[in-house]
């Protein structure tokens, strides 16, 4: 049982903060480092560079993405069993977890590899950066199974409430990475490949601290008999899985689209495009980390019947996620050449970012409430609403970006993601409203059903 946390009982703000703080810090990290490939690739190799490496972080999100709305998917039966006491099911639903993330690995390397150029193509990526962004895609591609790995083994350790572990590894893969991207870059000259090549070591240290931490834990030491073949509990692991995947490479698809017309703009669009995304994603990181953190604790308090702290755990998720808009908020609100500045060159790409980030700033409580209410509707169970919400999001970026892209030219991709998150947030909230109150009831109905047969 060591280092793992049961979030059904005890004080929920005080469980909540335990838990997001080593949380925060390991997304964070993790940013720092995508971050830092950024800005060394901006600075030291100039904005083409960071353009053609820019140009794969749509792809990049549909193929990662994908892998990662897996893991986290099986992880909420994983935190259900936890928090439910039930040690056997728990360690099948760990061991079939395993199995399926190695043939997901297998898969999307195969298919994102065969596939790259045709997408590229299809994105209609400036010839000027098509070979950067294909030496760049097919290392970070080559090496999912390092990003699966790590992935897996993270989502495991959140489900039994360990979230210090994984801060501990993103800290020191990224002093790793960003060590490795300046000696590539300013030392041995390697280019954007040297970027991906430093991403895949990092993967790979940051994967082997978590097993690490994993082979200690006694409660979920795996025998041959928790690997014997078992349909039902596949069929479990691929109902929370799949719609959590496809929902995160629905999304995606719209953010491909998005890229498909700033790079039909041209180079100068594409770097600040680049870098608003860089910012959009580091900003909206207490939002993302309050989401992972009450999808941990909504799945175990699921499992173990407590819903109505999971209506408590919501409120201070949300306290924190909206905290969080209003500091971040109005630094790209008030500050946005300042920001854009830090990652770009041209005077061109930083008068475009200077136009997308005050939009996205007011903007930003969408996303970060959204990643609250989806993530807790997803550990209770009910991963097609999310996935639906998806489908909304798509659709809302792809329509916005064609209607208005003639008339506001590139402040159009920030109505769109501004359009996209809050539609999405609208139909999590519903949903969140509706399976809470439907949780509850139930169980209280339960509790007088059963008060009345004791008194018969």
């Amino acid at each position: 049982m060591t280092h793992t946390r049961n979030l059904t009982s005890g004080n929920v703000k005080k469980i909540i903060f335990t838990f997001f703080m080593p949380l925060l810090f390991t997304n964070l990290m993790q940013q720092i480092y995508s971050f830092a490939d950024t800005a060394i690739v901006g600075k030291g190799l100039g904005d083409a560079s960071l353009a053609a490496v820019g140009n794969m972080s749509s792809l990049t999100f549909l193929i990662i993405g994908f892998s990662m709305g897996m893991t986290n998917g099986f992880s909420i039966l994983i935190a259900q069993s936890y928090g439910a006491g039930d040690a056997k099911q728990l360690r099948k639903a760990i061991a079939a977890s395993v199995k399926l993330s190695a043939v997901i690995a297998l898969f999307l390397t195969a298919v994102s590899i065969s596939f790259l150029h045709t997408i590229m193509k299809v994105m209609q990526t400036p010839e000027s950066i098509l070979h950067e962004s294909l030496t760049y895609g097919y290392i970070i591609f080559g090496g999912l199974a390092a990003t699966i790995a790590y992935n897996m083994c993270a989502a495991i350790l959140r489900a039994l409430g360990d979230s210090r572990t994984p801060f501990i590894a993103i800290i020191v893969s990224t002093i790793v990475n960003i060590v490795l991207d300046c000696v590539c870059i300013f030392v041995l000259g390697t280019g954007v490949e040297g970027a991906a090549a430093a991403t895949i070591a990092a993967q790979v240290i940051s994967a082997s601290i978590c097993f690490s931490r994993l082979r200690k834990i006694e409660m979920i030491h795996l025998s041959r008999e928790d690997f014997a073949y078992d349909g039902r509990m596949y069929m479990q692991l691929l109902k929370n899985g799949l719609p959590m995947a496809c929902m995160n490479s629905i999304t995606a698809v719209g953010c491909i689209v998005v890229q498909y017309f700033v790079n039909g703009l041209g180079v100068a669009y594409t770097s600040a495009y680049s870098a608003c995304s860089k910012y959009i994603n580091m900003f909206m990181l207490p939002g993302v980390t309050a989401g992972y953190t009450i999808s941990s604790f909504t799945s175990q308090n699921y499992g173990a019947g407590e819903y109505q702290r999971i209506h408590e755990g919501v409120k201070v998720c949300a306290e924190i996620a909206f905290g969080s808009y209003l500091i971040l908020g109005s630094v790209m609100f008030f500050f946005p050449s300042v920001l854009a500045g830090i990652i770009l060159s041209g005077d061109d790409s930083i008068a475009l970012a200077s136009e997308f980030l005050p939009i996205c700033g007011v903007m930003l409580f969408a996303v970060d409430l959204l990643f609250v209410f989806r993530q807790c509707v997803q550990g209770m169970g009910y991963p097609f609403v999310p996935m639906c919400s998806g489908i909304l999001e798509m659709f809302l970026r792809i329509s916005v970006i064609i209607i208005f892209i003639p008339v506001l030219g590139f402040r159009a991709t920030a109505l769109a993601e501004v359009s996209a998150w809050s539609g999405a947030l609208l139909t999590n909230f519903i949903a969140y409203q509706v399976n809470i109150r439907r949780s509850v009831n139930g169980k209280a109905a339960d509790t007088e059903k059963n008060v009345c047969s004791a008194c018969r």
